[in-house]
């Protein structure tokens, strides 16, 4: 099946009371993966592609990647650009191929990231792309994304916002961050705050960033085998869900796949240290995203059977 626009499918989340999962990739065992677990569960799928990854991988062996795992796949699966910085990389995506992209100019001046997300909307819908777009800001570090604060998305700047760039989805703040150090203190998210977006933009699909669970038996099976990611915290697997079965029709997911990839890699290591075969150690890291998979696509997404 070939590559889609997630637009039918935000339809039918937001319609349905769940959301669809973008996972990052950045390698060959990561797309299969996913796509195993999406098969296995009948699911909609986004996979998405960070500058960092683009750089490592490069973008035509990521588009290769994904016409190879599409030639046996009947699901609808977009192929997504996340936090694009600039015009000319939107634009380059584009035209190789991706179906999806996100222009990130929440860190620039309002007015600013109105100009440069409209520029890349009027590029992209002149060529069937979806583009997603981001206000407020998450605090946390993610590859070249990086902020020390978090700034709350505000409901009637978003509406605003929306009227005047033309975007297709929203990126908002409401408590998540990026990376696997997400609070401190007791975890929350702004349900009101929301509540209040979606009201003010009734049909836009809200995104939400910075949403892996850091799910603590990984956390601990990688410390246990060599790791040191102490204290590493989550957004509970339940708040997203509640997340989910409102206006927030795309959850992002990356830290929850590494982390699962690099524990289940340490502990075969640890327990196998002859093996060099990189096989041996990154078949077991492939099924653990699988696996990892299909838990957010069951226990946070709500989108099993959706396809």
């Amino acid at each position: 099946m070939p590559l889609v626009s997630p637009k039918e499918m935000f339809a039918k989340a937001y319609a349905g009371g769940y959301a669809v999962g973008a996972f990052n990739v950045n390698n060959m065992e990561i797309v299969q993966g996913i796509i195993e677990a999406g098969k296995a569960e009948n699911a909609p799928l986004i996979l998405q592609v960070s500058a960092g990854a683009r750089k490592y991988a490069g973008q035509n062996y990521i588009i290769k990647l994904m016409e190879a795992a599409l030639q046996d796949c009947d699901l609808p699966v977009v192929l997504h650009l996340d936090h694009g910085p600039n015009f000319e990389m939107c634009k380059t995506v584009i035209d190789g191929g991706f179906t999806s992209v996100m222009y990130d100019g929440s860190h620039l001046p309002y007015e600013e990231n109105i100009a440069e997300t409209k520029k890349v909307v009027e590029y992209a819908h002149a060529r069937g792309v979806w583009v997603e777009a981001e206000l407020g800001r998450l605090a946390g570090v993610e590859e070249d994304v990086k902020s020390d604060e978090h700034i709350y998305t505000d409901p009637d700047q978003a509406k605003d916002f929306v009227s005047k760039t033309g975007c297709d989805s929203l990126a908002i703040a409401i408590g998540t961050s990026h990376g696997a150090y997400k609070f401190k203190g007791e975890p929350k998210l702004d349900f009101a705050r929301l509540e209040k977006v979606s009201q003010l933009l009734p049909g836009v699909p809200i995104v939400l960033h910075g949403a892996s669970s850091v799910p603590q038996e990984f956390v601990e099976m990688c410390n246990k085998y060599g790791g040191h990611v102490p204290g590493a915290r989550g957004v509970p697997e339940d708040l997203l869900r509640r997340a989910a079965g409102m206006a927030v029709c795309k959850i992002n997911i990356d830290t929850d796949i590494r982390l699962a990839m690099t524990a289940v890699i340490r502990k075969h290591f640890v327990e196998n240290p002859a093996d060099f075969d990189p096989r041996q150690y990154l078949s077991p890291a492939r099924t653990a995203v699988k696996e990892m998979v299909q838990r957010k696509i069951r226990n946070v997404l709500g989108c099993s059977g959706k396809a």
